[in-house]
């Protein structure tokens, strides 16, 4: 199934069952879209992402960041990172998404694809450390990307693009249900940046 409507109402559950996902469709201009990809692109401090995966270290092409209120240490993938102060940039993008989702969020994991061929696998985001039915918060700059989902038990799967300067929000018991994943494509030859804002809960 995927979702290309000219026509977007974020009310709108993007899943058939088990969570819920609702697409906003673009939040910013053009214009705005590229002033934060540019300063996001400047300004964040990359890393290439970590992980360990049957006791290996990988190193990935892809790079991340992580941002939050405290010095939060968020582990995922067998690998801790300590959370980096906001910036301005940051701090603005996180009181557009709040007032738009009616949610607060303490924390931001970005992500840089430098082009089609680095996507992301198969994965939920339900480490402990984010609670039960999190809300998940993502803004996208840069280049289109397909987005798909593929609910853990029946292998049904659901698609749509996210465009720059769109957000994406997943809530309830999505991350319980359903699998996400950024597919690699050899359709894109430019960058993207993706933000998700979340909380960080101490348990």
């Amino acid at each position: 199934m995927d979702l290309f409507s000219n026509s977007i109402d974020e009310t709108t559950n993007l899943l058939p069952k088990d969570g819920i996902v609702n697409y906003f469709g673009k939040l910013l201009s053009r214009k705005a879209s590229d002033h934060y990809f540019d300063r996001l692109l400047e300004d964040i401090r990359w890393k290439n992402d970590e992980a360990i995966i049957l006791g290996k270290h990988i190193i990935t092409k892809r790079k991340v960041a992580w941002y939050g209120d405290s010095n939060y240490a968020y582990t995922y993938s067998n690998i801790t990172r300590q959370a980096l102060i906001w910036t301005k940039e940051l701090l603005e993008l996180k009181a557009l998404i709040e007032e738009r989702t009616e949610t607060v969020f303490n924390s931001c994991l970005l992500n840089l694809y430098h082009n089609g061929n680095e996507g992301m696998a198969w994965h939920s985001d339900d480490e402990k450390s984010l609670g039960v039915n999190t809300i998940i918060a993502s803004l996208s700059f840069g280049a289109e990307r397909k987005f798909a989902f593929k609910h853990k038990r029946t292998g049904e799967k659901v698609g749509l693009i996210l465009e720059s300067g769109s957000l994406l929000v997943m809530k309830g018991t999505t991350q319980t249900h359903w699998l996400h994943r950024l597919p690699p494509t050899k359709l894109v030859s430019k960058p993207r940046i993706n933000l998700t804002f979340r909380t960080i809960y101490d348990l």
